[in-house]
């Protein structure tokens, strides 16, 4: 699955998400809040995220209905990578990876990307998925700022 995956993407899935995946393929993740630098839609200093994406299924990164590039298409992301994390919404941002720096097949950055701007807005977030991940806390630490 994971081969086929990335073959219909284009892109080589970095090891940290491929990780995640074989635990558990996609889901509601308990620490969502990533916190940010700078302001974005959501918060003053966080973004939420309330699924990462999976592989396989209607809702799999690959879904040719519901997936990354239908996604990309369809809310005017930039195509940059692959669309891995909702955010609660409903469609307007978005955490991805990032491959326009590394490649296709090197190591993504992962990013937070808003079109409620005039032009897409791209937010660092990580330098790596693993970083992403070990990033994430508890959305009780924002509670009454969200």
């Amino acid at each position: 699955m994971i081969r086929a995956a990335e073959r219909g993407l284009g892109y080589r899935l970095p090891e940290a998400y491929l990780r995640l995946l074989k635990s558990q393929n996609g889901g509601e993740p308990r620490r969502d809040c990533f916190p940010t630098s700078s302001a974005t839609s959501w918060a003053k200093d966080h973004i939420a995220v309330v699924g990462i994406r999976g592989i396989g299924g209607e809702w799999g990164i690959d879904s040719p209905t519901l997936g990354s590039a239908a996604m990309i298409e369809q809310w005017g992301y930039p195509n940059i990578g692959v669309v891995v994390g909702e955010c609660p919404s409903a469609g307007h941002d978005v955490v991805m990876l990032d491959y326009s720096v590394s490649g296709n097949q090197g190591e993504p950055r992962v990013v937070h990307v808003e079109t409620e701007c005039e032009t897409p807005c791209v937010t660092l977030l990580a330098e790596n998925f693993q970083s992403f991940i070990e990033g994430l806390v508890d959305g009780g630490v924002y509670a009454g700022e969200v």
